[in-house]
Protein backbone atom coordinates (compact mmCIF):
# COMPACT_ATOMS: atom_id res chain seq x y z
CA UNK A 1 0.00 0.00 0.00
CA UNK A 2 1.33 3.66 -1.14
CA UNK A 3 1.45 6.65 1.04
CA UNK A 4 -1.72 8.32 -0.42
CA UNK A 5 -3.42 5.14 -0.10
CA UNK A 6 -3.04 5.09 4.10
CA UNK A 7 -3.77 8.88 3.85
CA UNK A 8 -7.20 8.32 1.95
CA UNK A 9 -7.98 5.19 4.35
CA UNK A 10 -7.46 7.55 7.23
CA UNK A 11 -9.55 10.45 5.63
CA UNK A 12 -12.64 8.09 4.49
CA UNK A 13 -12.23 6.32 8.01
CA UNK A 14 -12.58 9.73 9.63
CA UNK A 15 -15.49 10.52 7.65
CA UNK A 16 -17.69 7.06 8.20
CA UNK A 17 -16.39 7.03 12.11
CA UNK A 18 -18.40 10.88 12.30
CA UNK A 19 -21.02 9.54 9.96
CA UNK A 20 -21.00 6.79 12.25
CA UNK A 21 -21.37 8.52 15.43
CA UNK A 22 -23.22 10.30 13.77
CA UNK A 23 -26.54 8.25 13.49
CA UNK A 24 -26.18 7.24 17.69
CA UNK A 25 -28.18 9.00 19.77
CA UNK A 26 -26.82 11.16 22.86
CA UNK A 27 -22.66 11.73 23.02
CA UNK A 28 -20.35 8.97 22.79
CA UNK A 29 -17.11 9.57 24.76
CA UNK A 30 -14.02 8.17 22.55
CA UNK A 31 -11.18 9.40 21.15
CA UNK A 32 -10.80 10.99 17.85
CA UNK A 33 -8.14 8.13 16.88
CA UNK A 34 -10.75 5.42 18.13
CA UNK A 35 -13.52 6.94 16.00
CA UNK A 36 -10.58 6.90 13.02
CA UNK A 37 -9.68 3.31 13.43
CA UNK A 38 -13.38 2.16 14.05
CA UNK A 39 -14.32 4.17 10.50
CA UNK A 40 -11.57 2.15 8.82
CA UNK A 41 -12.75 -1.15 10.02
CA UNK A 42 -16.06 -0.11 8.85
CA UNK A 43 -15.05 0.90 5.70
CA UNK A 44 -13.22 -2.23 4.75
CA UNK A 45 -16.03 -4.28 5.92
CA UNK A 46 -18.59 -2.66 4.75
CA UNK A 47 -17.19 -2.95 1.15
CA UNK A 48 -16.14 -6.75 1.67
CA UNK A 49 -20.27 -6.94 2.77
CA UNK A 50 -21.32 -5.18 -0.10
CA UNK A 51 -18.99 -6.87 -2.49
CA UNK A 52 -20.83 -10.69 -0.90
CA UNK A 53 -24.18 -9.42 -1.83
CA UNK A 54 -22.78 -7.53 -5.63
CA UNK A 55 -23.88 -4.46 -4.47
CA UNK A 56 -20.20 -3.22 -4.12
CA UNK A 57 -20.12 -1.67 -7.77
CA UNK A 58 -22.46 -0.10 -9.28
CA UNK A 59 -22.92 3.00 -11.39
CA UNK A 60 -22.71 6.35 -9.87
CA UNK A 61 -22.44 6.57 -5.97
CA UNK A 62 -22.85 3.38 -3.58
CA UNK A 63 -25.46 4.09 -1.44
CA UNK A 64 -26.11 0.47 -0.34
CA UNK A 65 -22.00 0.09 0.61
CA UNK A 66 -21.92 3.63 2.08
CA UNK A 67 -24.84 2.45 3.88
CA UNK A 68 -23.32 -0.81 5.52
CA UNK A 69 -20.26 1.14 5.78
CA UNK A 70 -22.11 3.49 8.19
CA UNK A 71 -24.03 1.39 10.29
CA UNK A 72 -20.67 -0.85 10.41
CA UNK A 73 -19.41 2.17 12.02
CA UNK A 74 -22.28 3.04 14.15
CA UNK A 75 -21.95 -0.36 15.86
CA UNK A 76 -18.57 -0.48 16.26
CA UNK A 77 -19.08 3.35 18.14
CA UNK A 78 -22.12 1.85 20.33
CA UNK A 79 -19.80 -1.65 21.02
CA UNK A 80 -16.43 0.34 21.75
CA UNK A 81 -17.95 3.76 23.73
CA UNK A 82 -19.01 2.19 26.95
CA UNK A 83 -15.55 0.56 27.18
CA UNK A 84 -13.57 3.54 26.27
CA UNK A 85 -15.59 5.92 28.60
CA UNK A 86 -15.24 3.30 31.59
CA UNK A 87 -11.39 2.98 31.05
CA UNK A 88 -11.08 7.27 30.83
CA UNK A 89 -12.10 7.73 34.71
CA UNK A 90 -15.34 9.48 32.90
Amino acid sequence: MEITGIFTAIIIGLVIGVLGRLVLPGRQAIALWLTILIGVAAALLGTFVAGAFDVANTGGVDWLELLFQIGFAALGVALVAPIASRSSGD
